[in-house]
């Protein structure tokens, strides 16, 4: 594996381990279920690498101070939970005195060796998909500054929510060789790491990105997390844009991502068993781009 994998693969004898670690800080009110999206998020890498993870330690920091051991109990509860959806278990944790609160996981799993899916897997010809719908940074961000209420957030608490399990499956059954979990790089920043790593060039149709409701409204308008930026000024010497592109669209493409979906390079001929696997349990996905022959870009187009 390389450095710009989503998890490491250990190999013990004949099995291929995979490791990850992921924190993250408060983006929900609500312990139970802050506590559930940390553990997809974290979960999530192992699912990025084609592989089941087994095991997770939680890792969490907090004052002791300012909350009361329920307020635990149930973010604990939540992630447990999520955990055993995944079809793993939490089975130990550290906890350290912080004045930020934090939650996340070091996560196990497995995975066969012709299964595993690298940043680097992707070819000219394949087909790039994505798995869930953009914003979840600026939509989080906003509620937070009081531009969108409360309640616009429970299509991006239940997207968080949803595991990558199924997706990662697929896109083994499809025989990919190459994808990776958007989170906190934004699309264009984990396209730009999977164009670099292939040594391809990655083209993606800006239209065909799926974002969710008012994200696009609110990325016109500037109202867009630091991260946003950060990531496009990064990207950006990197990336051709067609005019018609707008800054707007720039900044909500490069929006970081809490637990978001599985961009996917899928072969010639694996697009079908994706879709029929995807179209069987009911899952979304979205057909953005395709991949090029060239020396690590991206075309937004």
């Amino acid at each position: 594996m390389g450095p710009g994998d989503d998890a490491g693969v250990f190999r013990h004898k004949g099995t291929f381990l995979v490791e990850t670690v992921d924190v993250i800080t408060p983006i929900v009110d609500d312990p139970y279920t802050f506590g559930a999206i940390c553990a997809a998020n974290s979960v999530s890498d192992v699912y990025a690498m084609g592989g089941t993870p087994l095991t997770g330690l939680a890792i969490l920091g907090f004052t002791t101070c300012d909350f009361d051991p329920d307020v635990i109990k149930k973010l604990l509860d939540g992630a447990a939970d999520k955990l055993e959806e995944a079809g793993a278990c939490l089975i130990g944790g550290h906890s350290i005195e912080d004045n930020e609160f934090k939650f996340g996981f070091s996560v196990t799993g497995v995975v066969e060796k012709d299964n595993i899916l690298k940043a680097s897997g992707a070819s000219a010809g394949e087909t790039l998909v994505i798995t869930k719908p953009l914003g979840t940074g600026i939509l989080t961000s906003a509620a937070k500054k009081g531009k969108i209420k409360s309640s616009a957030l429970n299509a991006v608490i239940d997207s968080m929510l949803m595991l990558n399990k199924t997706a990662s499956k697929a896109a083994v059954a499809a025989d990919s060789k190459s994808a990776t979990d958007v989170t906190g790089f934004g699309l264009l920043g984990h396209a730009l790491n999977i164009a670099r790593r292939s040594k391809a060039t990655l083209v993606i149709h800006s239209k065909k990105v799926p974002f969710m409701d008012k994200v696009k409204e609110l990325s016109a308008a500037g109202a867009v997390p630091k991260g946003a930026r950060t990531n496009l000024d990064f990207c950006e010497k990197a990336t051709t844009f067609a005019e018609s592109v707008s800054n707007g669209s720039r900044l909500a493409l490069s929006d970081p991502q809490t637990s978001g979906g599985l961009l996917i390079s899928l072969p010639r001929g694996g697009l079908k068993k994706f879709d029929r696997i995807m179209k069987k349990n009911n899952l979304p996905y979205w057909t953005i781009g395709e991949v090029r022959k060239g020396k690590g870009r991206i075309i937004v187009e």
